[in-house]
């Protein structure tokens, strides 16, 4: 089987014999049933495909969907002028590149139909071209846009200047302006458009450069297409059983095991509240083609923007986690405020989880190991400032852990801990400084993803700073910065830390910890077994 892995054109999945999972039905009902819409959808799934096939679908090429289940819904199959634009792998950091890029897209239409432009704007320049195409051939056309977004989540939050009219605005601004201006041309030349489809990763509200568009109709939380990017369960029995099947001989295990592994490592994703389970397709293809599970999805890269902001949040995903939201509050991402939550999910690092439809509110959560794995080592380099040795640390605390070896804990943690540059674990006051210390703790074994960990878990007495369960042994931890271990110890007997953990069989240890500020290192350690 040929895994179209990396492969964004429908002609050559098609014609080259990739297998092609079969979405066309959808595809139909989008062209057919709507005009102007927008999907979100997070890297990697499937979107450059989905628009390749519409293209493809626009432009009449019959040939290429025989026997797919739309050859057998379209009767007509006509021809329209389609105009492609595709923002992925461009730096929009220098100030002329979105400016240059739709010039670009605005020429190749004039060329295409040998028309000289009467306008300065490259709105007007492209509300033209449409005019002119529309009179040409007979019928509206089709515009198609890529990753919208690419232009804004680039210079999101960046210190980077353009001046305009004589006033300096961030490049953010001057992009999202120039987007607004060049999509207001949608409106004007409404008369001229048969169908209009944008995808990206995050939907931008209140100062909206939608705002020119009319009547944009947003399916990324659409039952209706909820399954459009993406293979369902149903699909991977149809399309990839043998290979699933050839997987498992090649490690040695049941078919249905292998199934299993895959589904906790790709399935969990949900974009509405029916909650079909969807796959990433990256990564499962990736999968089955090396026939072995990995991380791939997140080896691809991280967004820029996530980085930054990660760097400059105080982030807790457990509180995240435990909340429950109202759509509005994960999808609409408000141009100028710093929201994690909404670029969390929208990313593909949150999803759906539980839908409440009396209180129309949603749980969000990881999608699936690969992607918990990947966003809290991700959320540990910014942290960390991008130590390229977390991992054997990682090993060695977990392995120090399970044979319940303190003092090897003790050693290889404070090791770690020296080893962080002054200017990272220096913070600004004393309850910050003793957090950091908890949150490492925190992020080394929520990235092991083998053992239960709490950090400042509310009880009924207090707030505990941090525990971790392994199989066999609760370990119970409190911190104290530039005070005494004894003290810590004495608070978790006083506020009775670990009682709850005793009622769960569970060997309980409670270890107070005091922290030497200035040197960064854990200055005294008591531990004592309940």
């Amino acid at each position: 089987m040929k895994f179209p892995i990396g492969i964004q054109t429908f002609e050559e999945v098609i014609g080259e014999g990739y297998v092609y999972v079969d979405k066309t039905d959808m595809v139909y009902s989008l062209a057919t049933e709507g005009k102007i819409y927008f999907l979100g959808r997070p890297r990697r799934f499937g979107k450059s495909l989905l628009l390749s096939t519409l293209e493809s679908y626009f432009l009449g090429k019959r040939e290429l969907f025989k026997g797919l289940k739309i050859d057998s819904l379209e009767k007509e199959w006509k021809t329209y002028p389609v105009f492609h634009m595709d923002f992925n792998g461009k730096n929009f950091r220098d100030a002329d590149a979105l400016t240059n890029a739709l010039e670009t897209f605005v020429a190749h239409g004039e060329l295409k139909y040998d028309i000289t432009p009467l306008a300065k704007g490259l709105g007007d320049r492209f509300a033209y071209v449409l005019q002119k195409a529309h009179e040409m051939t007979g019928e509206k056309c089709v515009v198609l846009i890529d990753e919208y977004d690419m232009p804004l989540l680039n210079t999101m939050n960046l210190p980077d200047t353009v001046e305009r009219n004589g006033v300096k605005v961030s490049l953010e601004e001057y992009n999202r302006e120039i987007l607004r201006a060049f999509y207001s041309t949608f409106k004007v030349a409404d008369r001229d458009l048969k169908f209009v489809f944008l995808t990206g990763i995050t939907k931008f509200s209140q100062v909206s450069i939608f705002s020119g568009l009319n009547q944009l109709t947003d399916i990324s939380m659409e039952p209706q297409f909820e399954t459009i990017c993406g293979i369902t369960n149903d699909e991977i029995e149809t399309y990839f059983h043998e290979e699933i099947a050839k997987m498992a001989d090649a490690n040695g295990c049941a078919y249905d095991m292998m199934r299993k592994a895959l589904r906790a490592q790709y399935d969990g994703y949900h974009f509405s509240k029916n909650m079909a389970d969807i796959y990433n397709p990256f990564s499962l293809l990736n999968a089955l083609r090396v026939k072995d599970i990995g991380d791939y999805w997140f080896a691809t890269g991280t967004p820029t923007i996530l980085d930054r902001m990660l760097s400059n949040s105080d982030l807790d995903i457990d509180e995240i986690i435990a909340g429950s939201y109202s759509r509005d509050q994960f999808m609409d991402y408000r141009a100028n405020s710093l929201q994690l939550l909404p670029l969390f999910y929208q990313s593909g690092y949150l999803t759906i989880k539980e839908f409440d439809p009396d209180m129309r509110t949603f749980k969000l959560d990881f999608p699936n190991d690969e992607v918990k794995k990947g966003f809290l080592t991700m959320a540990a380099n910014s942290f960390m400032k991008g130590r390229n040795d977390s991992g054997s640390v990682v090993r060695n605390l977990v392995m120090s852990l399970k044979r319940c070896d303190l003092d090897a804990f003790r050693e290889c943690f404070d090791t770690f801990l020296a080893s962080i540059p002054y200017d990272v674990r220096r913070k600004s006051n004393e309850r910050e400084r003793e957090r950091d210390f908890t949150y490492t703790l925190y992020l080394i074994f929520r990235i092991a993803s083998c053992y239960t960990t709490y950090v400042e878990k509310h009880q009924s007495f207090g707030r505990l700073d941090c525990a971790i369960l392994t199989s066999k042994c609760a370990f119970v931890f409190e911190f104290k910065l530039d005070g005494s271990a004894a003290k810590a110890l004495a608070q978790i007997n006083e506020m009775g830390y670990a009682d709850e953990f005793r009622t769960k069989g569970l060997r309980v240890y409670k270890i107070g910890i005091s922290i030497d500020s200035d040197k960064g290192r854990i200055g005294d350690w008591m531990v004592e077994e309940a």
